[in-house]
Order: structure tokens, then C-alpha cells, then sequence
């Protein structure tokens, strides 16, 4: 525990009485050339070109480093100062629940803040592969869906899927409120300003703000900046993870987090490939997903849920493909679903836990595969059904499919009941009316 002399030390421990300092041998728009600083600088270090503009050293080279600035480079001039900063950091600390603050940990909301006493490099590697625990059980989320049929269990690392105007940010609030964990870090990567405050105020509320910290980065600010935020947001998280909390960390997007790191690799002269993104795409954001999970020792878990944009449900964009690789499960959310009315609008057939069979008892995995076998039976047979052209009989699985059809799909949008054991029971009572026996 720390007091606030503990922070007001901290504070006075960051202000540096010396600094280095080089200076704009040439510029353009996106890159700065600053000389000088060669000796003392390293790759991913941060300058001050003014009080106003500060900026990443994305390149070095013999007497030169590249630097991204962040913010516009109008009125640089050759020959003028820059400050070298250091590695940047953040330094979290339990006050800062129920906050909303940017990438370098300042306020948002309008009020002061301190930083903590331990500064977390924003780039670290995750625990050992060797040390690190397996996953844990079954998380509570307060939707029916998470608790059955599609579990997320501690320490697992689950991409939401979902293209714009689906009930993403939505389903994302519910779960900051409603699911099981100590602590919820909130990334929100190149959202609209409005967006933000829509999402802090009134879907997130009082409630689900109160154990939460909120890292964001609008999408008015220089791709540096957008990028840092999902950094600032898992180096957060395993502050809290380091103090052995269970922490839930939900980030809106990582599509924009690698549309922004994708603008930083073209400052830093870095080849494109075929798909639109460098190279360095696919191990950034592997590395990114990879600080979350199980910890080690006497550290807590970080249990991730990553939302990727994907356009028109596309699936095997650059980003997604990835993610779909990198993580423990995946949620996809469908337009046509939500068209329909029923949120969330989890497609539950595309949708997969690799959790499973392991979260789950034996009668319970049985419950789930006969609900999917249901779910599929009905998609298969939709189109034949709504024509007319299908005869009741000619198939058990689809016949059952049909009578359990409409209760089985609301109980995916329905919230789940205080105990997971009591929401089994909903599941069974409606597998049971389909006349098809769940071993078989």
C-alpha cells in the first residue's frame, strides 16, 4: 500500500534536472531527422520537440536518429532543440480506478492524478512460457451464452469479432459490469471523442466505471499516440496483475491499434507486404495479445477479450486471420442477427471456445454439442423451411431443431442466472423439448 507522500515522492523522483538534447537536422511531414542524440538514445525512446509536441525515435543510424513526432510539425525549423526523454513508461496506481486517462497516464476526466511509485516500461515481455499457469475456471459474465455454451475461462484470451454497428461496445460495457474479476482495464484505441464520453457515461455507467480504469486514445490523435494506448492499457494491467488481482482487460479495437502501428512502420521506412500492413504486423500484435493470460507465481490473471473491426464479416482480413490464430476462442457478432433484433448477436456457430472440453463437465459438453448440432440442423435447413419445401419427418435433427429453434436462440441473449449450474438447467429443460436425447 501507498500513501500520498508515497506518490508526491514518486512524482518528484520523475522530474529529471538534466536532460539530452540533439537537434532537427532535416524534416519532412511524418519524420523528423534529429542528430545529436546517438550516444544516449535508443530505438522506441521518446524526445520533446516543444511543450506541446513530443515525439518516438522510430529509426537510428550512425550521428542520426528518425523520430515520428506526435502532433503536427508546422513551425519546426532546422537547428532547433530536442529533448531527449527516455524509454517511455507508465505508472499505474489503485487511485486511478474509476479514472479515464490517456496514453502518458494523464487525466481525461478533468481531475488530478498522480503517478505511482514504480514506473512499467510500456513494452514488456509477457511471464515465461515455462512458468506460467494454465487456465483457470469458468468465469461468471452475466449473459447466458458465456456461461453454457460459449465459456471464457481465467487467464483465457478471447477476440470479439464484429463489424461497426453490431452491439460491439455495448456487449463490451456489459461485460466490464457484469463479469467476474478484480479489476477491468478498458482500452478504447481510436474511438470518436463522442464515443469515448458516450461509452464512459452512459453504456459503462457509474457502476462499471468503479473498477475500472479507462486508457484512450481518440481518433484525432497522432497514430503514436493511438498506438501507445494499447500498450499503456496491458502495462495497466499487469500492474494490477502483479499485485495478484484477477483483471479483465477489454480492448476497442486492436483493427485500430494495428492501423496505427501500420502509419509508425511507414514513418520508420518499413516495407508493405501484399496485405496493406508491414511485415511487423502480425509478431506486433502477437506480442501485444501475449502479455495477457495466466501469470505466474503469486501474480493474478489477465483475462483479455480483443475486438477486431472486420469489414463486411470478412474473417480472413490480414488482422483478424492473426488474431484468430493468436487467441483462445473467438466471438463473432452477425449483422444479420442483430438486424433481427436479438442481442448480443453472437453467431454461435462461428463462434468458438478453447476452453472447451476442459471448462466444462462431461454432461455439460454433451448439453453444448447437442445445442450446436441443433443450431446447425436449423441453418442448414432455413432456407427450405421458409420456402415450404421441407417435410416434417424426413429428419429427427432438424425436426427437434425446429421446435427448440426460437427458445434456443433467445436463451443465447438472455442474461444469465446468478448460478451457472441454474443456467444449465434453462439449457436442458430446452434441449429436452426437442425429443432428441443429448447423449446420442
Amino acid at each position: 500500500m501507498t500513501d500520498a507522500f508515497d506518490l508526491l515522492r514518486a512524482q518528484l523522483r520523475g522530474i529529471k534536472t538534466a536532460q539530452a538534447v540533439g537537434k532537427i537536422s532535416s524534416m519532412g511531414r511524418d519524420c523528423v531527422i534529429v542528430s545529436g542524440l546517438d550516444r544516449v538514445a535508443a530505438l522506441g525512446d521518446r524526445v520533446r520537440f516543444s511543450p506541446e509536441v513530443s515525439g518516438e525515435i522510430v529509426g537510428m543510424e550512425a550521428g542520426r536518429a528518425r523520430v515520428m513526432p506526435e502532433g503536427p510539425a508546422d513551425g519546426f525549423r532546422l537547428g532547433a532543440a530536442v529533448a531527449h526523454l527516455g524509454p517511455a513508461t507508465i505508472a499505474p496506481h489503485d487511485s486511478w480506478l474509476g479514472r479515464v486517462i490517456d496514453p502518458d497516464g494523464q487525466p481525461m476526466d478533468g481531475r488530478a492524478i498522480l503517478p505511482g511509485p514504480i514506473a512499467y516500461p510500456l513494452v514488456t515481455p509477457p511471464p515465461s512460457p515455462a512458468a506460467r499457469r494454465g487456465l483457470g475456471a469458468r468465469l461468471q459474465t452475466g449473459f447466458a451464452v458465456f456461461d453454457t455454451l460459449l465459456p471464457i475461462v481465467q487467464g483465457q484470451r478471447v477476440g470479439l469479432f464484429a463489424g461497426s454497428g453490431v452491439g460491439k461496445s455495448h456487449l463490451t460495457a456489459a461485460l466490464a459490469e457484469g463479469m467476474t474479476a478484480d479489476v477491468v482495464v478498458i482500452g478504447l484505441i481510436g474511438e470518436r471523442g463522442r464515443e469515448v464520453r458516450d461509452f464512459v457515461s452512459e453504456t459503462l455507467g457509474p457502476e462499471g466505471l468503479a473498477r475500472a480504469v479507462v486508457v484512450a486514445a481518440t481518433s484525432d490523435r497522432p497514430a503514436l499516440t493511438r498506438a501507445r494506448a494499447a500498450h499503456a492499457m496491458m502495462a495497466v494491467a499487469e500492474y494490477f496483475r502483479d499485485q495478484g488481482r484477477n483483471v479483465l482487460v477489454l480492448a476497442d479495437s486492436i483493427t485500430r491499434f494495428a492501423e496505427a502501428q501500420r502509419d509508425v512502420a511507414a514513418a520508420a521506412g518499413e516495407p508493405f507486404g501484399p496485405s496493406g500492413f508491414p511485415a511487423s504486423m502480425a509478431q506486433t500484435i502477437m506480442a501485444l495479445a501475449e502479455r495477457a493470460g495466466p501469470g505466474a507465481g503469486t501474480q493474478g490473471d489477465i483475462t483479455a477479450i480483443f475486438s477486431v473491426l472486420v469489414a463486411g464479416s470478412d474473417m480472413e482480413g490480414p488482422v483478424a486471420d492473426v488474431m484468430r490464430g493468436t487467441l483462445d476462442g473467438h466471438i463473432v457478432l452477425s449483422r444479420g442477427i442483430a438486424e433481427r433484433g436479438r442481442y448480443p448477436a453472437i453467431d454461435l456457430l462461428r463462434s468458438v471456445s478453447r476452453s472447451l472440453p476442459n471448462a466444462a463437465s462431461a454432461e455439460e459438453n454433451k448439453m453444448i454439442l447437442r445445442a450446436r448440432q441443433l443450431l446447425g440442423a436449423y441453418d442448414r435447413a432455413e432456407m427450405m423451411l421458409q420456402a415450404g419445401l421441407y417435410s416434417p419427418g424426413a429428419d429427427p435433427i432438424t425436426d427437434g431443431a425446429v421446435k427448440v429453434w426460437g427458445d434456443l436462440d433467445a436463451f443465447i441473449g438472455n442474461p444469465a442466472s446468478v448460478d451457472i449450474g441454474q443456467t444449465f438447467n434453462e439449457l436442458r429443460k430446452i434441449l429436452s423439448a426437442a425429443d432428441v436425447p443429448i447423449g446420442k
